[in-house]
């Protein structure tokens, strides 16, 4: 059997409700009679295993009656002593013929490709268009240049080196070399219980730890003694943004407050400070520096700083060539969900070409959930949303077992819409006890084998974009407006409006250690780019459009795979749609 059907096998396992590790599929696609070696594995399979090891394959394959090479032997020969069905069994084919079929039973699914998923081959492409029209210089080396033999291999080779590997040389994981700790995971730690005094204890945590990044940078004063300080001293003051408003001269009143009070800073329009003001948003910290006026009754701003990240921030890497794959946004559950994108993703995860892809980062939203949207029901192929969790653990199945998923919720999952969100609760994890995911908060932060990414999954974007001008931040350049959120040092920086907050004894929203990769969601859009050597991903989705989007404007980008080399930080954007 030709190794390009270790997706099949992986998908016939999935059938009989398993997940399966990388080797175990190779040796059963190596085996004389793979049908048979599936189906006696299957059946010898231990009562309580949810996955399938190279160890439960090597005890069915080293029978000499699913293994001998004499072609008068078979597993489905009736006179076998072998453990798999009798061939007089009308079930005993079943196995056998999707296994050797020339293309897999077709998927259900929208934006359905018109030829088979294990025939079509995965496409480079250098992400959304307009994903690279300002990030082309910071990040063409990156992303193109520098994958240059990778491309090339991948476009051009992928058929042939699929077909013609020897699979005894395949290179085989070694969990022993992986290395992943989360971080700022709030699960089970939540306190907050929505009284007034947990919001004035969140909201001092952002100004106490943000306020520290901005204190080498400025000669702070707090609020209280501004006010005692002579009219046209020099000052500076650190604060939450209270209030941003234009008088009718045109120029910027900005209210800050800290612990000790409020005072408003006056910005000139012919400061040159226009381009900066229109970057603010409420309830972010702020440094502004200045002169007191002459009653001392406001600061004339001549410079405002953002926490921001150190132009000088190095990144981590692995010590071996290792990747992973940054999705979000699955929605299975949806009408629109891609079932075929998705088949042909995994197909993909098991070809000696996707050897390297040893973790999955997933950004949130792993199902289409119930009521999140008006007239959401009559766009539902699943409407319980235990069965959405039910459908997308099959899904999962296909990924090969020794692949590492880290997965944070999304606003359409079953937790708090409130951010921080916590992990899903225990009815929904023994869901998706299968691939033995770990299920952090949203937002966590996820160190790779010494490459830290801070996953989020988004939903303040809509609000940076729907505030700051669009060159800044829009949907088509999503990665644009993630750029504002590392300035801000903060996912979620402005209360109050779309983006719901809980409050807890500490903001674990703020980004008070610079990652080496922030990956979002949510928009449904592709984009990318590095800003002060962070890389930026906004990975796109695996939906197409539905209604509700249609009427909204947004035209997703669907059906997307951004591998990341944790090496070096390279990004190659596959897709399968």
């Amino acid at each position: 059997m030709p190794l390009e059907s270790n997706a099949r096998i992986a998908k016939e396992l999935a059938r009989h409700g398993y997940n399966a590790e990388r080797e175990a599929i190779t040796l059963l696609a190596s085996a004389p009679d793979s049908a048979a070696a599936v189906e006696s594995v299957v059946d010898r399979a231990p009562d309580d295993a949810l996955r399938i090891t190279s160890d439960h394959v090597r005890a069915v394959t080293n029978d000499r009656s699913v293994s001998d090479t004499d072609p008068t032997s078979s597993g489905t020969d009736p006179t076998s002593s072998g453990a798999g069905p009798n061939a007089s069994d009308p079930g005993s084919t079943s196995a056998a013929a999707d296994l050797t079929h020339e293309s897999p039973p077709a998927r259900s699914g929208s934006g359905s490709p018109s030829e088979p998923a294990s025939t079509r081959s995965p496409v480079e492409t250098e992400g959304s268009r307009s994903g690279l029209v300002d990030t082309t210089d910071s990040n063409t080396d990156d992303t193109t240049d520098s994958n240059t033999d990778t491309a090339d291999s991948n476009t051009d080779n992928t058929t042939d080196n699929t077909t013609d590997s020897n699979t005894d040389s395949a290179p085989h994981h070694d969990p022993d070399l992986r290395e992943l700790e989360v971080g700022n995971d709030m699960t089970g730690r939540s306190t907050g219980t929505g009284e007034y005094g947990d919001f004035v204890r969140t909201f001092r945590d952002r100004y106490e730890r943000l306020s520290k990044v901005l204190r080498g940078r400025v000669n702070h004063r707090p609020a209280e003694a501004i006010a005692e300080m002579p009219g046209g001293s020099d000052a500076a003051m650190i604060g939450l943004v209270n209030d941003v408003r234009s008088t009718k001269s045109g120029h910027w009143l900005v209210e800050l407050e800290d612990t000790t009070g409020t005072f408003p800073a006056l910005i000139m329009k012919d400061k040159g400070l226009a381009d900066v003001v229109d970057e603010i948003l409420m309830d972010e910290c702020l440094a502004v520096e200045g002169t007191l006026a002459d009653d001392s009754g406001i600061l004339f701003a001549d410079s405002l700083h953002f926490p921001d990240v150190p132009r000088t921030h190095r990144t981590g890497g692995a010590d071996r060539h290792v990747q992973a794959a940054l999705i979000s946004d699955v929605h299975v559950g949806s009408d629109e969900f891609m079932a075929d994108a998705w088949s042909s993703f995994t197909d993909w995860l098991h070809t000696p070409e996707a050897e390297p892809v040893e973790y999955i980062l997933l950004a949130g939203d792993m199902v289409e959930g119930v009521g999140v949207y008006p007239d959401q029901d009559e766009e539902l192929e699943i409407v319980d949303i235990y069965d959405q969790y039910e459908a997308f653990a099959e899904y999962l199945k296909e990924v090969p077992a020794d692949t590492e998923i880290v997965m944070i919720p999304g606003n359409h999952d079953a937790v708090r819409l409130a951010e921080p969100q916590p992990g899903f609760n225990d009815e929904i994890r023994s869901i998706m006890d299968v691939h033995d995911a770990q299920i952090v908060s949203n937002p966590a932060t996820v160190t790779v084998e010494g490459v830290d990414v801070l996953m989020y999954h988004g939903v303040s974007l809509d609000e940076v974009i729907a505030e700051l001008p669009e060159e800044k931040a829009s949907y088509d350049e999503p990665h644009k407006a993630m750029y504002q959120l590392l300035k801000k040092r903060h996912v979620a920086p402005q209360f109050g409006g779309h983006t719901r907050v809980a409050p807890e004894e500490r903001d674990y929203l703020v980004i008070e250690d610079v990652p080496d990769v922030f990956h979002t969601g949510h928009v449904h859009k592709l984009g990318w780019g590095k800003y002060h050597n962070v890389l930026a991903v906004n990975s796109g989705c695996w939906q197409a459009q539905t209604d509700f989007q249609k009427s909204v404007n947004i035209d997703p980008d669907a059906g997307y795979a951004p591998i990341l080399d944790l090496d070096t930080l390279d990004m190659t954007v596959r897709k399968f749609s």
